[in-house]
Parts: structure tokens; sequence; C-alpha cells
């Protein structure tokens, strides 16, 4: 069993366990769908590494009463990100009218309670999931690199935020290149926020090469 299938099961049988919707617990029994599956094994486990704060067929509520289910559900804290799996040929080649205006509702409502919502296309998991890794780390980003403490500079805070939306370690170069500012101020923000114990070393001895956001 790869570490991939290992924590799957283990997330799904967690999910499971913790789940008191009857409705919920119906849906995942069944199993999550052929592009889900692909979407988790291909994109997001090797970009993010573990499945934290992420559920899968997670009930909403819609305006008319019903209930409808996201593929996957990312709700870091009071956060609400979705992420749905289009096959191309249920959402685009055979789209019918009435589908696809439901569609678009269904959209719409998501958005009306706060949810945002990242549809990612089936064919681009297949053919190209480092491109859909990238998307993914950009959309985590966006829940979890807002909140910096007040006592950083400008220039720190910007630095915090850039680390937690690459979720990767970075050269100082990059981060050079993103504040518009000289290789000496870059460094001179990152060996600051290492001593903050906000940033980590990742690699380099004598002379720091990348570095890293403190988890």
């Amino acid at each position: 069993m790869t570490r991939f299938e290992q924590q799957y099961d283990e997330w799904m049988q967690r999910q499971l366990e913790e789940e008191p919707n009857a409705r919920r617990s119906v849906m995942l029994r069944k199993g999550l769908g052929h592009g889900t599956i692909a979407f988790l094994r291909a994109v997001w486990f090797p970009a993010v590494g573990h499945f934290n704060d992420l559920y899968a067929e997670w009930e909403v509520r819609d305006f008319g009463n019903g209930y409808r289910y996201l593929d996957l559900a990312y709700l870091p804290g009071d956060a609400k990100g979705g992420i749905e799996i289009q096959g191309y040929g249920p959402h685009a080649r055979d789209l019918d009218i009435v589908r696809f205006k439901d569609l678009c509702r269904r959209h719409c409502l998501l958005a009306l309670d706060g949810w945002t919502l990242l549809p990612i296309a089936y064919p681009s998991i297949v053919e190209e999931p480092k491109a859909c890794q990238q998307l993914i780390l950009a959309f985590i980003g966006k829940f979890v690199a807002s909140d910096v403490p007040a006592s950083l500079s400008w220039l720190e805070a910007e630095t915090v935020r850039f680390a937690r939306r690459l979720l990767r370690p970075f050269a100082p170069a990059e981060l050079e290149d993103h504040l518009r500012v000289s290789d000496r101020q870059a460094r001179r923000v990152l060996h600051d926020l290492v001593e903050r114990q906000l940033l980590d070393i990742a690699s380099g001895t004598q002379r720091a090469r990348t570095y890293r956001i403190r988890v």
C-alpha cells in the first residue's frame, strides 16, 4: 500500500466515523468518483502532503431548501473553499440548457453563501497535474495567508504571506523579485523573520539558499 493509499483510507474512515449526518454518510459509503480520486492522487496529495481540513461530499443547502454536495470542501478555520472536478462529458460536451442553468445557479448560490469555488477540469488533472498543483497551492494560500502579526513591517508581512502562498521552500531571489527590492534587503528581511521564528531555513548551512514558512 502506498503512502497516498494509506492516508486516503484513514481520511475516508475518519470522515465516516465523525459524520452524524446520515445523508452525507450514505454519499461517503458509495465511494468517491473517479475524477475526485484522480485529483487527490495526482494533484492534492503531491502538492499538500496531507488531507487536513479537507472533506469529501460536503453537504450544503441551497435556497430552495434542498441539498447539494461539493466534491471536496476545504474548511480551515471559518473559511469556506469548494473544489469541483469537472468532467468534460457531463460539464461541457453533453450539457443541455437545463443542466447548464442549474450549474450556473449552483455556483451563484455557493458564492452568495461565502464559498470560494475552484473548478478543476478532469483533462487538466490527467494532462497538466503540475499546473493544477500550483493552482491548489495558491487556493490554499488564499485562506492561510491573511493573518500576520501586527508588529511586522509591510515587507515582513508580505514576505510571510508570500511564503504561506507558496507552501514550498523559496530562494531569496524569488522574494527579491516579488517585493521588488535588492538582494541585500530581501536577505535582511528573511534573516529577521528567521530570528522571529516565523520562517525556517530550508537549505544551506554557511549561507542560506532557501527558506520556508514555519509550521
